[in-house]
């Protein structure tokens, strides 16, 4: 069963980009018979409306979107994106997406949140499926549910911040989530921006799916905003489980990119807007 990911908003275009927008965020299409899956909506709409025709991706066929989680870079687009898609769809997403979250720019706190009220959103058109556990959402298509968060190099950003009962507290970022597609290659990851750690969330699906290899990673890794060592240890165990393809998008920065290209050769590729890959 073949399956297409698209990348249809992310922070940079290729050259002779052909009207491709790029903004700061992230928004994947994952095509699969009998599954249509809008990964995120990007950070205003603006380029995922404008990309998916460029792109060969038909918004209105998504019969299902899914939410990696409530940071404005991955769901501020939700309004245009579903009047977009024109019609009622599951929006798959954790609990806590909804929650007042800020990020220290400086010595400023900015909010970073999801802009828009649920309300609002479902008198738009979405109908939203929330649970904090592992699912199958489509033949073959899991979401991860939480991620547990074992290995103790994965730090995590300590600027990002959520407003509980009016006090400002770390997010621990329950809401983080990522997708995990069979391919006849081996299991295929898309991530949001993995503020779980990635290699927590490869942890978790070689967990609830054992005995399938992990073939292709295509997302944003959070990296850019990690320690150094978080980055080596990072590096070792990409090389110990063998990932043949790992798509680099968003916010794991372009030092933490270079880095991961240079010890991993082949494997890494560059996926700004446009990037598509068909696994069989």
């Amino acid at each position: 069963m073949a399956t297409t990911l698209t990348v249809i908003t992310e922070n940079t275009v290729p050259g002779k980009a052909g009207g491709l927008y790029g903004e700061h965020g992230f928004a994947l299409f994952l095509d699969r018979p009998g599954r249509k899956v809008l990964f995120d909506a990007g950070p205003a709409g603006i380029a995922t409306i404008n990309n998916a025709p460029r792109l060969g991706v038909d918004l209105r066929a998504t019969d299902a979107m899914m939410l990696s989680h409530g940071h404005m870079d991955h769901t501020g687009g939700l309004a245009g994106v579903l009047r977009a898609i024109g019609k009622r769809v599951p929006v798959y997403a954790h609990p806590e997406v909804f929650m007042d979250r800020y990020a220290k720019v400086g010595d400023r706190m900015v909010y970073t949140g999801l802009p828009f009220k649920r309300e609002a959103l479902e008198g738009m058109g979405a109908a939203f499926d929330l649970s904090r556990e592992f699912r199958e959402i489509g033949e073959g298509i899991y979401l991860s549910g939480e991620i547990a968060r074992r290995r103790a190099f994965e730090t995590g950003d300590t600027d990002l911040f959520v407003k509980v009962n009016g006090e400002l507290r770390k997010d621990p970022l329950r809401d983080d989530q990522s997708i995990a597609v069979e391919t006849a290659e081996g299991l295929a990851l898309v991530l949001g921006c993995c503020h779980s750690g990635l290699v927590n969330t490869m942890d978790h699906f070689q967990a609830k799916l054992p005995g399938r290899p992990i073939h292709t990673v295509i997302g944003g890794t959070h990296l850019d905003f990690a320690p150094a060592e978080q980055l080596c240890e990072t590096i070792a165990v990409l090389k110990g489980l063998g990932v043949k393809r790992l798509g680099l998008s968003h916010c794991t920065g372009l030092r933490a990119g270079a880095r991961l290209a240079q010890e991993l050769g082949d494997a890494v590729a560059f996926c700004t807007v446009g990037y598509s890959v068909t696994l069989p």
